[in-house]
């Protein structure tokens, strides 16, 4: 429930708007004078004041209403503040308006307008504190991430500094983590910020992708193999795991291991030993892994694609970084981070931006970047530059709706483009369907 303090000497003011900002669920605190109020103020907070302009017995020039806003714009400068007086002076409100007062009414009021300013400031005050909520929720989430190494992750998403939060928060554990969202949204990097935070910073941080090798050679690029193990093994080759050893071994696309190899990892995480394929000597290693996936595990476990206690073994802590479109606050801080110094996006290309759902998320979005500043003419990249088919067809239909060339351009396109529809269409703008419509509208005739 919203609180007013009303500041008035008058008790059968202050009786009055009590009783009619009670009708509409409203907290009223009373003070009778400058003083009590502003120790009321300081006592606990309000969303609004409403306060007389006069308070001394036969006084009526609103000084001591006037010292008493100012007091209170001191102390509590975004308390909006409605002044009452029985004596108006306009040079006197016109000033206090200029410094800050939300409204300057005169006594006796009426209800109706006095409440539709009341509703209308605690709307606002309401909305301001809602925001300086988020603000200062966004100072935590970001002074949370100070003194990490974030490897120059872009980001500006509260969800993002979340995943981001949590990947720093963990990674000085020895615990699995696994690293979860759809392909292309920045699961490699987030791995990155874990080991560059982690106690085994200064080993090596090796990646393997499961899902870009054949199932049979995935065990040897994880574990090794002897001269011989397979065909065309000529010589003795170290795996992934022994090449972390000290550090960190990333596995993306986990989900997409193989059964035999699931059993060698689940075995390397729980004793650190394995054996290179064709080779019985057990070697032993310390590694730190983390995982990622853009399956859902808990469907390929049900499905006996992947192993439950694997499942477990890697999920000890699960970071889940979302997909692009969740995170919408960071498209714009991305796309500039990709473009080229020489370049720049105009307003309806950063609309189309973050419009756009991002499929491929980040990798899409960088792709798109690198390709309309390479296409680009100019220096301005505009929204034709993007290549997006939901933001070309749209600007396009705008044009042919709000553009309508005369019938002297159109017959002017038509004779450069030797009577071609589609390429007089292209040149003055308009889709062909478009071009259709105004050619019968004007009557002109198609040769």
């Amino acid at each position: 429930m919203p609180t007013i303090l009303v500041i008035d000497d008058n008790p059968a003011v202050a009786t009055a708007l009590e009783t009619l900002f009670s009708l509409h669920d409203i907290d009223t605190r009373i003070a009778s004078g400058p003083d009590e109020g502003l120790a009321a103020l300081a006592q606990s907070p309000v969303d609004l004041v409403v306060q007389d302009m006069n308070f001394d017995t036969d006084t009526t020039s609103g000084e001591e209403g006037e010292a008493l806003f100012r007091d209170i714009r001191a102390r509590h400068p975004d308390l909006p503040v409605i002044l009452l007086t029985a004596w108006t002076h306009l040079e006197s409100a016109v000033e206090l308006v200029k410094a800050g007062a939300a409204d300057y009414l005169a006594k006796p009021w009426d209800d109706r307008k006095l409440m539709v300013t009341v509703n209308n400031l605690l709307e606002l005050s309401q909305t301001r504190q809602q925001l300086a909520r988020r603000d200062a929720g966004e100072r935590r989430r970001r002074a949370a991430l100070d003194g990490y190494e974030l490897r120059g992750f872009v980001h500006a998403d509260a969800l993002t500094e979340s995943a981001l939060g949590l990947a720093c928060q963990v990674a000085r554990s020895e615990l699995p983590v696994l690293i979860t969202g759809p392909n292309g949204a920045g699961k490699e990097k987030l791995a990155e910020i874990v080991h560059a935070n982690s106690n085994v910073r200064s080993g090596p941080f090796v990646a393997l992708n499961c899902g870009a090798l054949p199932a049979d050679l995935i065990e040897a690029e994880l574990f090794g193999a002897d001269a011989g193990a397979y065909t065309g093994a000529n010589r003795a080759r170290e795996g992934k795991f022994e090449a972390a050893d000290g550090g960190t071994l990333f596995l993306d696309e986990i989900g997409t291991l193989p059964l035999a190899g699931q059993i060698k990892l689940l075995r390397v995480l729980e004793t650190g030993q394995f054996q290179r394929l064709g080779s019985n000597r057990e070697r032993t290693v310390k590694v730190r892994v983390l995982s990622a996936t853009n399956a859902d595990l808990p469907t390929l476990i049900a499905a006996g694609q992947f192993r439950e206690d694997l499942f477990y073994r890697l999920n000890a802590i699960e970071v889940r970084l979302p997909a692009l479109a969740q995170r919408p606050d960071d498209i714009l801080p991305l796309a500039r981070y990709f473009l080229p110094a020489d370049k720049s996006l105009d307003p309806a290309a950063e609309q189309a931006l973050v419009a756009h759902r991002w499929p491929g998320n980040v990798r899409e979005l960088r792709n798109t970047i690198q390709r309309a500043a390479l296409l680009a003419r100019g220096a301005r990249i505009g929204v034709h530059d993007l290549g997006l088919p939901a933001a070309v067809a749209q600007t396009t239909a705008q044009a042919s709706d709000t553009v309508e060339p005369d019938r002297a351009a159109i017959e002017a396109a038509l004779a450069r483009a030797g009577g071609v529809l589609a390429q007089a269409a292209q040149e003055l703008g308009m889709s062909r369907q478009a071009l259709y419509r105004r050619l019968e509208r004007l009557g002109i005739k198609r040769d």
